[in-house]
């Protein structure tokens, strides 16, 4: 049988949630034959459904590229992400969620450890609390529910990928609404930018 030609083409198939950082990566490191498919960040809303969705999407794609790496965390699928991407030979992110992998295991697994209560913004999250947040969680309808969900909260983390002032006022603003103290830690893209980097590294060699 003969081999299967060269697309020179790699894909990463992200998180939604991840577009915006993982575009600005691919631009500042010029990683010209990456190709970026999102799928919708509203699956986090339904972790059972993420893995399924991976693997038809990989499926729909093994034949047009020569290499393609998951932009996901295990992100509340309980282990079934893994257990798709051994299936399909498919690498992914490090880490549980997106937090572990943009602060770095170890800082976000001791600080979790010390201090359990505490709520996580990221760039995406802090631009789009308001949706994400206080409509899909229904706090504006019912501001009682506010208690209801954060009463085990004492802090609000936000984790920044950059360092606009416009998006750290808007965590600021966050924190404030729902009653916690406020922390920015700067995180820069952490695990994001050093697993593409690999992958973009592996994948030319596999090219060569």
């Amino acid at each position: 049988m003969p081999a299967t030609p060269s697309s020179g083409k790699s894909l990463v198939i992200a998180c939604g949630a991840l577009a915006h950082e993982i575009t600005a990566l691919v631009r500042l490191n010029k990683w010209h034959h990456l190709e970026i498919q999102c799928l919708p960040a509203s699956l986090h809303n339904h972790p059972r459904l993420i893995a399924p969705a991976v693997r038809e999407r990989v499926r729909q794609s093994r034949d047009a590229f020569d290499s393609i790496f998951v932009a996901y965390a295990d992100c509340g699928t309980g282990g079934a992400l893994d257990a798709v991407l051994a299936e399909e030979q498919v690498e992914r992110l490090p880490g549980a969620h997106c937090y572990e992998f943009f602060w770095g295991s170890q800082a976000f697994l001791d600080r979790h450890d010390r201090e359990p209560g505490i709520f996580y913004l990221t760039d995406f999250l802090a631009r789009h609390f308001d949706r994400l947040v206080m409509e899909e969680l229904g706090i504006k309808r019912h501001p009682q529910l506010l208690e209801t969900y954060f009463s085990a909260y004492t802090r609000l983390i936000y984790l920044a990928q950059t360092s606009s002032n416009e998006t750290l006022e808007t965590a600021r603003s966050a924190a404030q609404t729902l009653g916690l103290e406020f922390e920015h830690v700067s995180t820069g893209y952490g695990e994001l930018e050093v697993s593409l980097a690999a992958f973009c590294r592996d994948s030319t060699a596999t090219e060569i």
